[in-house]
C-alpha cells in the first residue's frame, strides 16, 4: 500500500517555442521540449526543469521516463544525496536534483543559495548567442544585439568561420566575443584558426574538436583559451581536460544537477581551470540553479530564456546583458 504522506515525484514535458530559430552546427530548432520534475511532500511542491542532451541520445521522453523510474525510490525515502548514485549524470538527474533543492528551500523558508552554503547571489553579465548563419545574417543579428548585449557568443561550423567572426565584429565593434566551434574544428589546425581570430578580439573558443578526440589538442598552443564543453560533463572528465583546455563549460543538464555542478566547479578550480557556466535552451526555471553555480565563473552563458518566444512568469530579468532573478522565488 502506498504511503499517502510519502514524497511524490512526477514529471511532465512542456513545449516552448524558440524566438525565430536557434541554429548551431548540428542543426536548427524552432522549439524546445523541457521536462519539469515535481516533488510533492508535506503540502509543498519543489520543481526542477531540464533539457535533454540530444548529443547523448537523450530525448524529453527518455528524460521523463528516467525520472518516473526513480519515483518509487523517492517515495521510499531517497533524498537528494541518494539520487546522485541512483541516477547517472544527465538531464533527468538535473531535474530531480533541482526539485529537491527547491523543496528543501520551501520547507526551510530559506533561499536555495543559503542552504548550499553560498553567498547571496549578485546579478551577472551573460553572453547572448548569435546563431550560426552566413556572414551577412550573423552581422545583422550582431548589429541588432550589440546595443543590448555587451558579450556575444557566436556559433561556428568550421569552414568559413573567420568570415563569420569578421562579420560579427563589423556588426558589433565594441562587444566582447566568445565563439563555440561545436566540435567543428576536428581535423583543422586549431592553433592557426585561433591565431586568425585574434584580430577580432575573441577571448574564448569552446569545444574545437570532437569529444573523445581531445588528444588532438596535445601540443597545441592556442593564443586564445580553449574551453571544454562536450568533453567535460562532470568531475570524471576533468583529468582528460587538464592540460588540453584552459577552461570548462559547466552545464547542469550535463553534470546532473546543481549538487554535482558545485563539486565540479571546486574541483576544476583546484586543477587550475577557468569556469564558464552555460545552459541548454530552457526557461528561467531551468537556469535558476545554474545562476547560483555561475556566481564565480569567468564567463556566464545563461541566455536560454532570451532565445525563447516567451518565458515563465516570474522569470529572470535581462537588462543591458545583465541577468537578475525574479523578486519572487527561492533561487535568487
Amino acid at each position: 500500500m502506498t504511503n499517502a504522506s510519502a514524497p511524490r515525484l512526477t514529471a511532465r514535458i512542456e513545449r516552448w517555442p524558440v524566438a525565430g530559430a536557434f541554429t548551431i552546427a548540428r542543426g536548427a530548432k524552432t522549439h524546445v521540449d523541457v521536462v519539469v520534475a515535481e516533488i510533492a511532500a508535506n503540502g509543498l511542491v519543489g520543481r526542477g526543469e531540464a533539457t535533454a542532451i540530444y548529443y547523448h541520445g537523450e530525448s524529453a521522453e527518455s528524460v521523463a521516463a528516467a525520472i518516473a523510474g526513480v519515483a518509487d525510490a523517492v517515495a521510499e525515502g531517497a533524498d537528494r544525496q541518494a539520487i546522485q548514485t541512483l541516477m547517472p549524470r544527465g538531464a533527468a538527474r538535473n531535474a530531480v536534483d533541482a526539485a529537491f533543492w527547491d523543496l528543501a528551500a520551501r520547507a526551510a523558508g530559506q533561499p536555495a543559495w543559503a542552504l548550499a552554503g553560498l553567498a547571496a547571489p549578485r546579478p551577472l553579465l551573460t553572453a547572448f548567442t548569435i546563431s550560426l548563419g552566413d556572414p551577412d545574417r550573423m552581422e545583422a543579428d550582431a548589429r541588432a544585439a550589440a546595443g543590448r548585449h555587451p558579450l556575444l557568443k557566436l556559433k561556428l561550423a568550421g569552414e568559413g568561420d573567420i568570415a563569420r567572426v569578421a562579420a560579427v565584429r563589423r556588426g558589433a565593434p565594441d562587444a566582447r566575443l566568445i565563439v563555440d566551434a561545436n566540435e567543428a574544428w576536428t581535423g583543422r589546425d586549431v592553433a592557426a584558426e585561433a591565431a586568425a581570430l585574434l584580430a577580432y578580439g575573441v577571448e574564448l573558443i569552446e569545444q574545437p574538436v570532437k569529444a573523445g578526440q581531445d588528444h588532438l589538442l596535445d601540443g597545441v598552443v592556442s593564443p586564445i583559451p580553449l574551453c571544454a564543453d562536450e568533453s567535460c560533463q562532470d568531475r570524471a572528465d576533468l583529468a582528460r581536460c587538464a592540460g588540453r583546455y584552459a577552461a570548462i563549460n559547466i552545464k547542469l543538464d550535463k553534470a546532473g544537477g546543481l549538487t554535482e555542478a558545485l563539486a565540479l566547479a571546486d574541483a576544476a578550480r583546484g586543477a587550475g581551470l577557468d569556469l564558464m557556466v552555460g545552459c541548454m535552451l530552457s526557461t528561467s526555471l531551468g537556469i535558476a540553479p545554474a545562476f547560483l553555480a555561475a556566481q564565480d565563473a569567468r564567463w556566464v552563458d545563461l541566455d536560454g530564456p532570451l532565445l525563447l518566444a516567451e518565458d515563465r512568469v516570474p522569470g529572470f530579468s535581462f537588462t543591458g546583458g545583465t541577468m537578475a532573478p525574479p523578486a519572487e522565488g527561492l533561487w535568487g
